[in-house]
């Protein structure tokens, strides 16, 4: 149980920091924006949620400005820590819809492999993306894998084995 504890109470520390962090970040840019701080999966998870549309440039077209800010926090996380962070960031609930999307996108997908019992392989994610597919693809009760190089990296989705 100690053990339990100890790593929540680290995780609340290291979204502390990066809270405190991101704060300083959107003063220095002028941004209004509120910082929740929750602990999901094991791990430090910040969401900054502002006016719909006001905090859209620190997303990115594609999340890659947000994928930068995630790196940026985790590394100012590790400075105060002394420990490597794998906490995830989300601007605009970009990555919670991105969530719901690629959920809908593995049960669809799912459903395929099932039926046809032929493998499918996705197109190139993220490693974000591509986590959230293997644990869908997972919690439906087949397996899938990763296959290839980043950018490239794809999810292959395969059959039931018999």
């Amino acid at each position: 149980m100690s053990e339990e504890k100890s790593l929540i109470t680290r995780l609340e520390e290291e979204g502390d920091v990066a809270a405190d962090y991101l704060e300083a970040l959107l003063d220095i840019a002028d941004l209004d924006g509120d910082i929740d701080i929750d602990v999901e999966n094991d791990r430090a998870a910040l969401a900054v949620v502002g006016k719909p549309g006001d905090l859209s440039h620190l997303v990115g077209s594609n999340g890659e400005v947000l994928d930068s800010l995630q790196e940026l926090t985790r590394l100012a996380v590790q400075t105060s820590t002394g420990e490597r962070s794998r906490l995830m960031l989300d601007i605009d609930s970009f990555r919670a819809d991105k969530k719901e999307e690629l959920a809908k996108l593995a049960h669809e997908t799912a459903e395929e492999v099932k039926s046809t019992g032929v493998a499918i392989k996705l197109r190139p994610m993220n490693a974000f993306e591509r986590k959230v597919v293997h644990d869908t693809i997972q919690s439906i009760g087949l397996t899938s894998e990763s296959e290839g190089e980043d950018p490239n990296r794809c999810v292959v989705v395969l059959p039931e084995s018999k």
